[in-house]
């Protein structure tokens, strides 16, 4: 009899368990891969990140494959669009905003500030491993997230309270919350 492998107990569905055993956790060092992670976060705020997961393809097709200049550049009537697109999250605020984030993080590159260093520079430019027993242990924001937030939202950026932060650092690896009996845990570990 085989023996069943333990998971993160927050992956229930079949898109959670899939996007868990091969992406949640692991860091992230593209640019456009992190843009899409700032902007599914923000999107998920209130809802379930199963819907996220569920609506993602559609979210890469309708905001460009997440490319920050090509976002940055959405007019007024593209944005009104895109309320109207069913295979994404249709709220008004949280369309505008993924094309403020985009602009802010095209004005940084021109300024000379790569976006991915310095949200990696919240953790000092490596995974930070923790050591979780179980979900209930796991918190929803930590110190490095509330500074991750300040420093966003001093920068203009919508849609990064802490709490969205510490997901963002969740699923770009910034931090291995596996819980260690996940068989995840050491795998991710390993990951620079």
């Amino acid at each position: 009899m085989a023996k069943e492998i333990y998971r993160c107990e927050w992956a229930r569905t079949d898109s959670e368990r899939d996007y868990h055993d091969h992406e949640w956790g692991v860091p992230v060092r593209d640019e456009h891969r992190m843009f899409e992670f700032l902007i599914l976060e923000g999107a998920q705020a209130g809802l379930s990140w199963s819907t996220i997961l569920n609506k993602r393809d559609n979210y890469r097709k309708a905001f460009a494959q997440f490319e920050p200049e090509k976002v940055a550049r959405f007019t007024e009537a593209k944005q009104q669009k895109l309320l109207l697109n069913p295979g994404i999250v249709r709220n008004r605020l949280k369309v505008s905003s993924a094309v403020t984030n985009a602009k802010i993080w095209v004005a940084m590159k021109r300024a000379g500030e790569d976006p991915l260093d310095h949200l990696w520079s919240f953790v000092g430019g490596k995974p930070r491993q923790n050591s979780f027993h179980a979900l209930s242990d796991i918190p929803a924001k930590t110190e490095q997230a509330e500074a991750m937030s300040r420093d966003l939202r001093k920068r203009g950026f919508k849609f990064v309270g802490p709490t969205i932060c510490y997901a963002l650092m969740q699923a770009a690896g910034l931090v291995n919350d596996h819980e260690t009996r996940c068989f995840r845990y050491k795998a991710v570990k390993k990951l620079r």
